[in-house]
């Protein structure tokens, strides 16, 4: 967590005690990891993908990208935030 944090005030130029969380991807795209600090102390989240990668979003300038709390969530279930989709379709109808 610790290196992490790091990398959010010097590589980002951010506070990572403000209570916003910051998401890193791992090399191959299956793995994600999440810090913030919740005003008592810093908290860790990390999630691999059994399969596939996640879609992860980019900036043209690769700086940081704001994410809503919805596009989050479909990211961290490994759906593409970008079109999101119901890919489970009925069997049949009736």
């Amino acid at each position: 967590m610790g290196s992490l944090a790091l990398q959010v005030q010097q590589g980002l130029g951010r506070d990572p005690y403000t209570g916003e969380i910051f998401c890193f991807r791992g090399r191959r795209g299956d793995l994600v990891k999440l810090i913030w600090h919740d005003g008592v102390g810093m908290s860790l989240y990390v999630k691999r993908l059994e399969a596939g990668k996640f879609i992860w979003p980019s900036s043209g300038s690769g700086e940081a990208v704001q994410v809503s709390a919805a596009q989050m969530a479909y990211l961290l279930d490994g759906i593409d935030w970008r079109n999101p989709r119901w890919t489970q379709r009925p069997a049949k109808a009736g």
